[in-house]
């Protein structure tokens, strides 16, 4: 995917070829709905043809400043919901606008079906997109765990843990038979190396270690850490959007799970990390 702000999208399907050298984030990650599909039961496919392209959308750690911040400072959101997954919303809405002559459907990773089922399974799908290895119990011989229940986690091979998933774009009616496969890189391949891996992911996950399995190229900075350790409620005081405003917001509203209200804009200036004199509080303790 190309990058914008570091939210990385996918370059324009005329060409699919690669994306300017100065704007690559983390490289380009296209994935046929076939390889995803033969992974997971049936009640988990896509409803599409194997041969369907699709790309994976990733954020990296440069995504709170250069994305996030930005788009809320154009707009206060009501009703106040999750400030992440909303700009993530926006800025895939900005594919499917920016792209008329296909059809595109996005599935953000956040989103369910109404048994509460996941849409996609996102470690799943960065695996076999070849983006991120997706690490689980099955990949350490003779496991010490017993009867834990044990979570897989995706390790980049340039970010470690310090990205995230956001969801896919799928291109319904652009077929490649002929796009071979991509394995992900196996960055953590030592047993010991994967039972630490694995047992900071599920047991230590808050004091972010986990993250640092393989040697980052960035780290999310001491503010963000702040802003996800924070209780989902309070983070929008934490920013300083606790006020709503009333300029109508750009929003996407073909994403089934984004919401946006418009209200006037309120002209006084935010006061928290949106405003260039505001200084985040130290990130808690593990």
């Amino acid at each position: 995917m190309c990058g914008s702000g570091n939210l990385l999208i996918p370059p324009s399907p005329s060409g699919l070829g690669p994306c300017d050298k100065d704007r690559v984030s983390a490289g380009t990650w296209i994935k046929k709905v076939a390889w995803y599909n033969e992974l997971l039961p049936p009640a988990f496919h896509l409803p599409l043809p194997g041969p369907t392209l699709a790309f994976l959308v990733l954020s990296t750690p440069a995504m709170f400043d250069r994305a996030l911040k930005p788009f809320l400072r154009s707009c206060h959101l009501q009703p106040l919901t999750d400030p992440v997954d909303q700009c993530v919303a926006y800025h895939l809405g900005q594919v499917r606008e920016n792209l008329p002559e296909l059809q595109v459907e996005i599935i953000a990773d956040y989103e369910v079906h109404p048994n509460r089922r996941p849409k996609i399974l996102a470690q799943t799908a960065a695996h076999v997109a070849g983006a991120a290895y997706y690490y689980q119990r099955q990949d350490v011989e003779a496991d010490p765990w017993g009867t834990q229940h044990i979570s897989g986690v995706c390790i980049h091979p340039r970010f470690g843990g310090w990205f995230a998933i956001r969801g896919v774009v799928l291109l319904p009616g652009i077929e490649a038979p002929d796009l071979p496969p991509r394995k992900p890189p196996d960055c953590v391949p030592a047993r010991a190396d994967r039972i630490t891996l694995l047992e900071g992911f599920n047991f230590h996950w808050r004091d972010w270690t986990y993250r640092d399995a393989v040697t980052p190229q960035e780290r999310y900075s001491e503010e963000q850490k702040t802003y996800f350790s924070t209780p989902p409620a309070q983070r929008l005081a934490l920013l300083g959007l606790a006020q709503p405003s009333q300029e109508p917001c750009p929003a996407s509203t073909e994403l089934p799970l984004t919401m946006f209200i418009s209200k006037k804009q309120n002209h006084r200036k935010p006061r928290g990390w949106l405003s260039p004199k505001g200084s985040p509080p130290e990130s808690p303790g593990p």
